[in-house]
């Protein structure tokens, strides 16, 4: 009963709590819908200003047509009064004088509706008083009708102020109109900027609510890849993205608990390995040298197999170990030293493979200083080192050189042998990788060599690459910036330390 308990328990815990907010979609269509409503208030006040701006045009050039065409309408009224009260001084037609009082009807009908559009202009009362002794004009006597006969120029030419005076005041209302048309324009283009500028803001503030999570949601998949565990904010957003931050938290824990488990695994498995290994190789030693009775050679040859795969077991376990040890402790002890006495102490551990393989050496000999980490440093020259005699080609020769600036140390280990292939390059420097290019010696490589160097480099701030050289058939290149005097990047662990402090002592074989 218990035990099904812990389990629920451990698989409520694993399961990251639901969030109940605003959805992806929800925001995504919220945007648009914030984004777009800026523009549709701005085509209704556009739609509004255009129907404004063609009633007012429509209006003004109607009323224009028709303060014109009665301006007109009274000037050829005047015309055809005047020649009919001519004619009828002459002729004395009783029907001259009707038509006289039908355009003067016309003419006093047009004049009133013309002052009543237009407004007092200042000729009404003139033309009025004249218009009232024409309108008397067939009711006269002749003498009076003739001196009447010369009202009708000055009259006349009333008139035609009228329409002079009618034209401007047409002009003037079409320019009152123009103003208002550039008004009503200028006013749509500052609401379009202010539209454009509300629908960016809108624009940039969903882009923003919903790109943030997803860039904190990357820099927590990289902190998970990196291994380097860094304190990230709360993810705060959309549902689906703040239960998928939530979710990678989980998955960090898991693979946190799984990490430490391979770590205990690891130690665990050193020691218990180491001891059973170190009895091997002691009863191996002690039969091989004869201390418990001569061999046979028969005999001889098995208790010397079983030497050589003791030893090759114990150099892919401290392989292991120190690929693991470089993974998970990120703590530089930087001290000032010679670069080129480090070089020659890692290659004076492996001078009976040199012998034996026939390589022929050219080291630098000058010193060389410069702060960095010693340690790693030092496991960086001896996995290249320990490369070229596993990869490099027999009686063939190892350069090593070093040389620094202002700002990098270069150390550059070069061989004859075997090009490393294009197809190879590109992933030299992952773990457990190994090549075409087979591997000469008895051991068999873990492929672990490369990327413990690389990744010793990487944690220095530096950087191991495959450089092409005019002279030499493989050249790996290490360069190192200068580093600060007691940095440090991570705590170690106790165990760790120890660990450490026991690999650095070990010779160290590439893959």
């Amino acid at each position: 009963m218990k035990v099904a308990q812990s389990a629920d328990s451990a698989k409520q815990s694993s399961t990251p709590p639901r969030h109940r907010g605003r959805s992806l979609l929800r925001l995504v269509l919220l945007g648009f819908a914030v984004a777009m409503l800026p523009v549709m208030v701005l085509i209704y006040q556009a739609g509004q200003a255009i129907s404004e701006l063609s009633a007012l045009a429509d209006s003004s050039a109607r009323q224009a047509v028709d303060d014109t065409r009665r301006a007109r309408a009274l000037i050829n009224l005047t015309s055809e009064m005047e020649r009919a009260a001519r004619q009828y001084e002459v002729l004395e037609e009783s029907q001259l004088l009707d038509v006289y009082r039908d355009r003067m009807a016309r003419f006093e009908q047009l004049f009133d509706l013309q002052v009543e559009r237009l407004g007092s202009l200042g000729l009404e009362s003139p033309l009025r008083g004249m218009l009232a002794e024409l309108r008397d004009f067939p009711e006269l006597e002749r003498d009076q009708q003739q001196a009447l006969l010369a009202r009708f120029p000055a009259f006349a030419a009333g008139v035609d102020e009228l329409g002079i005076v009618t034209n401007n005041l047409v002009d003037t209302r079409l320019e009152a109109m123009r103003e208002r048309a550039g008004r009503i324009y200028s006013d749509l283009w500052l609401k379009l900027a202010v539209t454009l500028a509300l629908t960016l803001a809108a624009i940039l503030f969903f882009t923003w609510r919903i790109i943030r999570p997803i860039r904190q949601l990357e820099r927590r998949i990289l902190s998970l890849g990196s291994q380097r565990r860094e304190s990230v904010e709360e993810i705060k957003g959309p549902a689906e993205l703040v239960v998928l931050g939530r979710r990678l938290d989980w998955l960090g824990e898991r693979l946190d608990e799984l990490e430490a488990q391979k770590r205990t695994f690891l130690r665990h498995m050193s020691h218990e390995l180491k001891t059973p290994l170190a009895a091997i190789r002691e009863g191996t030693g002690l039969l091989a040298d004869g201390i418990v009775g001569s061999l046979g050679k028969r005999q001889r040859e098995i208790v010397l197999l079983i030497d050589d795969s003791s030893a090759e077991l114990q150099t892919l376990i401290e392989q292991l170990l120190d690929y693991n040890l470089v993974q998970h402790n990120r703590t530089l002890t930087v001290t000032r030293f010679d670069v080129v006495t480090l070089i020659h102490e890692v290659i004076g551990k492996h001078r009976l493979a040199f012998e034996s393989k026939g390589l022929s050496l050219d080291v630098p000999r000058k010193p060389v200083y410069w702060q960095a980490d010693r340690v790693r440093t030092g496991r960086i020259i001896d996995n290249l080192i320990s490369n070229v005699i596993a990869y490099g080609a027999d009686n063939g020769s190892l350069w090593v050189r070093a040389w620094n600036d202002e700002r990098m140390l270069y150390v550059e280990v070069a061989n004859s042998g075997e090009r490393i292939s294009e197809q190879d390059r590109d992933h030299l420097f992952e773990p457990f990788y190994q090549g075409r290019i087979r591997r000469k010696g008895p051991l068999k490589g873990s492929g672990i060599g490369l990327s413990v160097a690389a990744e010793s480099a990487a944690i220095q701030h530096g950087s191991l690459v495959l450089v092409d050289d005019a002279e030499e058939d493989v050249c790996f290149r290490l360069t190192l910036p200068m580093a600060d005097a007691g940095q440090h990047t991570q705590p170690i662990e106790p165990a760790a330390r120890a660990a450490d402090e026991g690999i650095a002592q070990t010779t160290n074989s590439s893959g």
